[in-house]
């Protein structure tokens, strides 16, 4: 009788505190703490947290649904594969020594303009000021604890080398593509991110405009996606049989997905709830949506009908496109950059890919490095005062598009030298392709020991 007094009695006094906020031992709520600290915004944090989760999704299940749809059904689990295993390597990588190179050595004053420094390794000083403001020189993250900042800047670290692979989808040994990714992480995106983002880099100092990676993400990326199919060759019988994609329905989910990711992508990057993530959300889909209609347009011109696959692609060129822009331009000129972005989009992935006739095996340079570098040109052009401060051609800053040309040769450049070597040095020591019998078998079975498809 006693027992199911006292199980009473516990049951009762636990349904009635459940709803009680928790309270630290000095009588303040942990919610009441957090809101006290001062510069500490909790809208903000929530935005941020939500958009690094958006961004993650990019990744998987979005790139790798996307990418995985367009391959031949005996790679779809390598593409998979490629996505979820960077999601583990570079997550650990960034934590490490990745957001010290890309993120140290930021004091405007003292700083080193182009690569940081080891404050940051191991987190040292970021997890211990979790609890804080995150500290200058980064006023526009003052609101957000420095740990929270770093998380949403991984999920860029992680998406970018897998963009990478959709150039040598098919073909490349798995190891050797883990390898290639930590090397270009840390000695290509890292230095670039630095320059762009950190405020002591030089082109952060030039005021070369990115708000959210339309160089840092997608023009390096892109670049080295041509250099990998270039160097590493065409995928057996490329131009002589046909090669379509196995699943446009999970090409599609892909997209789909990554249209909602980029809003986390793209307003993210206002590092708050604020007004100018408003304005980059709004920019982000209006963009995508006129690259839908551009892409999908020209190839019902062209073909006679515009298929799934098009205006799929459309909308990640418009969005690649407004990328570096979104925080940067009102919504009518988010419209022209995302037409702008489908139609040299489609042309660089049909006209200027047939002629030249390179296996960029899912159109990686012609979407991420032709439409990223577009758009960090048109942001130049399209800037706009009344937005965010800097201005464009269009209002008479011509400076500026020469500034964001600046920005793009440089960035450029050491992708483009960078991946050579890497490539080469990883060539002579591991090999790049896998087997002529391991290509024609697959990677999934040659390189995962697994089929996507099992039908009993």
């Amino acid at each position: 009788m006693m027992r199911r007094v006292l199980r009473s009695t516990l049951v009762a006094v636990c349904f009635l505190t459940a709803g009680l906020p928790c309270v630290a031992q000095d009588g303040v709520t942990a919610s009441e703490e957090v809101a006290s600290t001062p510069g500490y915004s909790g809208a903000d944090i929530a935005w941020m947290l939500t958009s690094a989760a958006l961004v993650l999704m990019m990744t998987a299940p979005g790139l790798a649904l996307f990418y995985g749809g367009l391959v031949r059904k005996k790679n779809i689990l390598g593409v998979m594969m490629q996505c979820v295993f960077l999601m583990g390597l570079n997550s650990i990588v960034w934590v490490l020594w990745g957001y010290s190179l890309a993120f140290g050595s930021a004091d405007p004053e003292t700083g080193n303009p182009y690569i940081g420094n080891f404050d940051f390794l191991f987190l040292k000083d970021v997890y211990a000021s979790a609890l804080n403001p995150f500290p200058e020189p980064y006023p526009t993250a003052s609101s957000i604890p420095a740990l929270l900042f770093m998380v949403f800047q991984m999920m860029f670290f992680i998406i970018t080398p897998a963009l990478i692979c959709g150039a040598f989808a098919e073909r490349m040994k798995f190891s050797t593509m883990c390898v290639f990714s930590v090397l270009w992480g840390t000695f290509i995106y890292c230095p670039v991110a630095h320059w762009v983002w950190a405020p002591s880099g030089w082109l952060f100092k030039m005021e070369a405009l990115d708000f959210a990676g339309g160089t840092v993400v997608h023009l390096i990326s892109g670049l080295s996606a041509l250099l990998c199919a270039v160097l590493m060759g065409p995928r057996l019988g490329f131009g002589q049989e046909p090669m379509p994609p196995h699943n446009l329905t999970y090409t599609t989910m892909g997209a789909a997905l990554l249209w909602v990711g980029w809003f986390g992508f793209n307003a993210g990057s206002a590092v708050g709830a604020s007004e100018l993530a408003v304005t980059a959300f709004v920019a982000t889909h209006i963009a995508a949506a006129a690259g839908v209609l551009a892409w999908s347009g020209a190839e019902w011109l062209q073909r006679g009908k515009p298929s799934i696959l098009g205006a799929c692609s459309g909308a990640v060129a418009g969005l690649v496109c407004i990328t570096p822009a979104a925080g940067f331009v009102n919504p009518v000129n988010a419209i022209f950059m995302g037409l702008i972005g489908g139609l040299v989009c489609y042309v660089a992935c049909t006209t200027i890919k047939n002629r030249f006739k390179y296996d960029d095996s899912l159109d990686a340079f012609g979407v991420h490095g032709v439409g990223g570098t577009v758009g960090a040109v048109l942001t130049g052009v399209f800037a706009n005062t009344a937005v965010n401060g800097p201005s464009g051609l269009m209002e008479g800053n011509a400076g500026q598009v020469v500034t964001q040309l600046i920005g793009v040769a440089a960035s450029a450049a050491i992708a483009l030298v960078g991946t050579i070597i890497i490539l080469k040095v990883l060539d002579l020591t591991m090999g790049l392709r896998v087997t002529q019998e391991e290509e024609l078998q697959g990677l999934d079975l040659s390189q995962h020991g697994e089929e996507g498809y099992i039908f009993v």
